[in-house]
């Protein structure tokens, strides 16, 4: 049986804390990657796992990235995630709730939650009533925090508008065709501020209900999952889970970008240098989709008004321009610019 120690992306974890209520019948995985910057600060995800080993191995692979995401994005947060181990139903109960909020707590600071897959802002009032260590509560209108999406959203868009200028040379995406994988949250959002500037989109969604909802609302085409990472159009935008580029998928990708909000988008860092080699322009995705925890952090740490959030998240296509502008000079691929800044901010 593999260890955690000898996983691939273990990667010098501080803290891999195993979780079993058996009262609720709660198993889950908080894995904090590290502290150095600030307690480790990042979602938690709610999804069935058809092995437990993908649930460790996600969990690390997020918690590694928080911890970058959150050390490019200039925030004084180290890098945190959890997984709530689902079954086949999704049974999600408050007395689960309950035990995942006692679990953070007893971490005493070192981890602090928010909201990621399969988790609602409701599910997090209900965690909150057992921990102080969240982030991503119920907010009045125009205060800082609540749902992360729509900031996570209009920094994919910032960063999709930046990428088409240096790849494209265009400071509008009107006329641009962009390939949507995923029709939630970040995705929606995305989708809403590209069909207003003038993009013609295709999107799909592995619920066909909910991207011919989002299709009807923003005029776009819905077309099958297997579809759209060969489209060819001028931006693939993966907005859904992670993994999604690979070595058979990029062989088959028709497009000059790859920009969007979904977590862990490489399978392999090899893959980063793929996409560079067919010269296709990156976005690293804990750059581009910094957003939702700029927000966050924001409300955790009460360091900044709405207007002080939406500034930071204007910086996500400065951030990203440096790391291409280095990768220009150097010939080194995107992602791999961006993992080195990282790992130099967290002193690694």
């Amino acid at each position: 049986m593999q260890s955690p120690w000898d996983y691939p992306d273990f990667d010098d974890h501080e803290i891999v804390h195993f979780v079993h209520d058996r009262a609720s019948g709660l198993r889950a995985i908080i894995a904090v990657h590290s502290t150095h910057l600030g307690p480790g600060a990042g979602g938690v995800r709610f999804w069935h796992y058809a092995d437990p080993g993908d649930a460790l191995r996600d969990a690390l692979r997020l918690s590694r990235g928080m911890s970058f995401k959150n050390a490019m994005a200039g925030l004084p947060l180290g890098g945190g995630k959890a997984v709530i181990l689902a079954d086949p139903a999704r049974t999600k109960t408050p007395e689960m709730l309950a035990a995942y909020g006692k679990a953070v707590e007893k971490l005493s600071g070192s981890y602090v939650t928010a909201e990621d897959v399969g988790i609602t802002v409701a599910d997090l009032d209900a965690v909150s009533k057992h921990t102080r260590f969240i982030a991503g509560l119920p907010v009045g209108e125009g205060e800082v925090g609540g749902d992360p999406g729509p900031h996570t959203s209009y920094g994919v868009f910032l960063g999709i508008k930046a990428a088409v200028r240096r790849a494209l040379g265009k400071d509008s995406l009107a006329g641009l065709h962009i390939a949507m994988q995923g029709a939630g949250s970040v995705a929606g959002g995305v989708a809403r501020r590209a069909a207003a500037e003038g993009a013609r989109i295709s999107l799909t969604d592995i619920d066909r209900a909910r991207a011919d909802r989002l299709a009807a609302e923003t005029g776009a085409s819905a077309v099958a999952p297997d579809e759209i990472v060969t489209l060819e159009a001028d931006v693939f935008s993966p907005n859904a889970l992670g993994a999604i580029l690979t070595e058979e998928t990029i062989a088959g990708l028709k497009v000059p970008i790859v920009a969007g909000g979904a977590n862990n988008q490489l399978a392999t860092p090899a893959d980063g240098q793929r996409i560079h080699q067919r010269g296709i322009l990156y976005a690293p995705d804990y750059v581009i989709n910094a957003g939702g925890i700029i927000n966050v952090s924001s409300e955790y740490l009460r360091d900044a008004d709405a207007a002080g959030v939406k500034s930071r998240v204007e910086q996500v296509p400065v951030r990203l321009e440096q790391i291409w502008s280095e990768s220009a000079a150097t010939g080194r691929n995107p992602a791999e610019v961006a993992d080195d800044m990282a790992k130099r901010l967290i002193g690694r």
